[in-house]
């Protein structure tokens, strides 16, 4: 399996163990990790995680958990920048289909590295960019 980007619920949920993570989503992870494959995660997700933890939708715990799997070299999740691709590639990411821009972000991440992104989202799920869940 390729590598995989991923959306913020998906890696804290990968990370964590978490039962609301999809069969396939964990086979994907599992499989893009077992090949040597990173997980990218787009560096939105790490000021979603701020702003939830600030509104206590999340515990600040979640965040640390994901900054250390960014930090550890042995973890497949590396973190992606938003460069100027990443920016051009939010254009092809209709507003009308993903609305939120964090999401349109992360999908756009995908867009840019050409890969799937994995997601629960249903309005990303809908749009045309390539989703696995």
């Amino acid at each position: 399996m390729p590598a995989v980007v991923v959306d913020t619920h998906t890696i804290l949920w990968y990370l964590t163990g978490d039962s609301r993570l999809s069969r396939t989503a964990m086979e994907s992870m599992d499989a893009a990790t077992v090949s040597g494959d990173p997980i990218f995660v787009p560096a939105i997700c790490l000021v979603e995680l701020t702003y939830l933890t600030e509104k206590g939708r999340l515990p600040a715990q979640a965040r640390q958990l994901l900054t250390q799997a960014l930090d550890d070299p042995e973890k497949p999740a590396r973190l992606v920048p938003m460069d100027r691709s990443v920016v051009d590639a939010v254009g092809q990411v209709s507003r009308d289909e993903v609305p939120d821009m964090p999401d349109r972000i992360i999908a756009a991440t995908a867009v840019a590295l050409g890969l799937p992104v994995i997601s629960r989202d249903s309005r990303i799920r809908s749009s045309r960019v390539d989703t696995i869940w």
